[in-house]
């Protein structure tokens, strides 16, 4: 019985992770570079990825303690440290690029692009481990 919950605790956490990050990856960013001005986007995207990042944390944390018995918790205790270092290592550095960048750093923008395309290929990884994971525990 007991065991049943805590599987249906990662289930639904997995879940969650897994589908709010697929929703911001392929709707919400998209839809803000779309259909803002560049600097409103720009602005709303930074305001919107720390708490992007605190919602995948804690989804990865609440699985990463309920599977804690198995491999695949410790594997989303690898996903929780991971956006622990994209939150407060990663992001910020693409921040400051961003701004040097725009105000025309040749060099800061080569930086910047090669830290953009890290950050989205992080969080593809994420996601795709979150999925393997979710369709391992669910099955």
């Amino acid at each position: 019985m007991i065991a049943t919950a805590i599987t249906i605790i990662a289930v639904f956490a997995l879940a969650l992770q897994l589908g709010g990050m697929i929703f911001f990856a392929a709707v919400v960013a998209p839809l803000v570079f779309t259909k803002l001005p560049a600097s409103e986007a720009g602005r709303f995207i930074r305001a919107v990825f720390p708490v992007y990042y605190i919602y995948v944390l804690v989804t990865s944390v609440i699985a990463a303690l309920a599977l804690a018995t198995q491999w695949e918790g410790a594997v989303m205790a690898i996903v929780a440290l991971l956006t622990i270092w994209l939150r407060q290592g990663l992001m910020p550095r693409i921040n400051t690029l961003s701004d040097a960048a725009r105000s025309g750093d040749v060099v800061a923008q080569r930086r910047f692009d090669a830290a953009h395309r890290m950050s989205v290929a992080l969080n593809v990884v994420q996601i795709i481990v979150t999925g393997i994971v979710l369709a391992r525990v669910a099955a």
